[in-house]
């Protein structure tokens, strides 16, 4: 007698097949209650034998893995039938597969176990089911579209199959290339278009790889886009040849290698900039040590000469040649003081936020320009580099705005905090326009922007708001 209202109920409403097997387990302490007639005459047991047959003797499958299957995908309570297409278990006997539902009967809860047997042509469909399954998964995992084509009389592309990327790729959906290939062609750049033909025939001649790039406006998103076709190629029985790829939009990867390509352009042009400024600063150091060094030496040693000689002769050295050369020591002494200053500002010694006031006052008193130096904190430490890079820009931001900008009045604030420091000069003036940071011999804007590169820092100078020019450099510091 069975502990279940109606087992031939679930039994005969499952439409089993007549070599199926039935076995029906208490969830409670998984010992078999009933097995059918066909699961005992396929195993030479009577009830009572087979009860005491192991479990993974009878269904291929231990006590404790089909627990475990019961446990994370059956819910208590209910009627369940796992599938052979979900397949939540994998366990196979021989060539049979098991089925397993979690019935109540009496307010106990029983395990039905059905191992059927698979026939070729189901054991066929079955890996096909599986094939395609694990296709769909690659495929929609796949970033871009998947492609299959063939080409027709004029060697353009015919597609066959194509994935749901399309849309993001190309926009155009599967269907709408499908049935009309040429839109494909009518978004595509002129002479990527014939590119495209040319290498479609050498592949289809020398069944190589098809590796192509090219250029496509998508109407939708208003813009170009750069994707890449590449496929293999086959030949089928009858001559006809498919290719089987995939299209990917390129676009980010080719303005990257744009933006490379330029930067190394621009870095090769300011590094011929740099080293002319380096020889003309060569020379005019050379000129000055010449010129002035090397004069008041030669005035300095004729001096002493004609010393030595008053002396030798017993004359009298008059007090205002001993003067004379006390003052060309001294303007010796200035030229020496303004060449290193030049070289590296010994103001920087006191400090970055000193140095900063300093050459904003004399900029004022030089220039008679209104320069006002504000700082939020009386000292700042940076590293000597961080420290020349802000006087640098300074300097080089005072230069441009004499020569350009025709201001009265610049602003400069140094303000440091939350791991930076961030320098601003704004102006008066009559501002920057976009055209002319854009410019190939900017020299002076791609030298301060590669300064604040090279500290992992960032330059930024834009039309004001109000009037003038805003300056903006921010520099990472501990």
């Amino acid at each position: 007698m069975l502990p279940i209202v109606d087992v031939q109920f679930f039994i005969t409403n499952m439409m089993l097949a007549a070599s199926d097997e039935v076995y029906l387990i208490d969830a409670a302490t998984m010992q078999l209650v009933y097995v059918s007639e066909n699961a005992l005459l396929n195993s030479g047991f009577d009830l009572e034998g087979a009860k005491q047959q192991k479990l993974d003797g009878l269904l291929g499958m231990s006590q404790q893995a089909l627990q475990r299957h019961v446990e994370n995908n059956l819910k208590p309570g209910q009627v369940v039938e796992v599938s052979q297409n979900q397949e939540p278990i994998s366990t196979k006997a021989g060539d049979f597969q098991l089925r397993v539902m979690l019935m109540q009967a009496d307010g106990k809860e029983y395990i039905l176990v059905i191992k059927n047997e698979i026939t070729s042509n189901e054991r066929i469909a079955h890996e096909l089911s599986e094939s395609e399954t694990r296709f769909r998964a690659i495929v929609s995992n796949t970033p871009g579209t998947v492609v299959q084509f063939m080409s027709n009389s004029e060697d353009e592309i015919v597609f066959i199959y194509l994935s749901d990327g399309s849309k993001a790729v190309l926009g155009l959906s599967p269907e709408e290339l499908c049935q009309n290939p040429k839109q494909f062609y009518s978004i595509m750049n002129a002479r990527d278009h014939s590119t495209l033909n040319a290498r479609l025939k050498v592949s289809a001649k020398d069944l190589c790889v098809l590796d192509w790039e090219g250029r496509v406006w998508i109407d939708g998103w208003q813009d170009n886009k750069w994707i890449n076709l590449r496929a293999t190629p086959r030949k089928l029985g009858n001559g006809v040849i498919i290719w089987d790829g995939i299209m990917l939009n390129i676009t980010q990867s080719k303005k990257e290698k744009f933006y490379i390509e330029q930067s190394r352009r621009d870095l090769a042009e300011l590094t011929a900039h740099i080293n002319t400024i380096r020889e003309d600063e060569r020379k005019k150091i050379a000129r000055e040590i010449h010129d002035d060094l090397g004069g008041n030496l030669t005035a300095i040693k004729i001096g002493l000469s004609s010393m030595i000689n008053r002396l030798n002769t017993g004359k009298d050295i008059p007090l205002e040649h001993a003067e004379s050369l006390v003052s060309i020591v001294d303007s010796t002494f200035e030229a020496v003081h303004r060449i290193s200053s030049d070289l590296r500002p010994n103001v920087l010694d006191l400090g970055i936020v000193a140095a900063l006031d300093w050459q904003s006052k004399e900029f004022e008193k030089q220039l008679a320009i209104i320069c006002k130096f504000t700082s939020n904190k009386s000292e700042v430490l940076v590293m000597p580099e961080q420290a020349i890079t802000l006087f640098r820009i300074f300097q080089e931001s005072m230069s441009n705005i004499v020569k350009h900008a025709h201001a009265t009045h610049v602003d400069v604030d140094l303000n440091a905090g939350n791991h930076e420091i961030v320098m601003t000069i704004s102006d008066n003036g009559v501002g920057i326009k976009s055209s002319d940071v854009l410019k190939e011999n900017s020299f002076g804007l791609r030298g301060m922007r590669e300064r604040a590169a090279a500290l992992s820092g960032s330059f930024n100078i834009a039309q004001s708001t109000k009037q003038g020019t805003v300056i903006t450099l921010i520099l990472p510091i501990d």
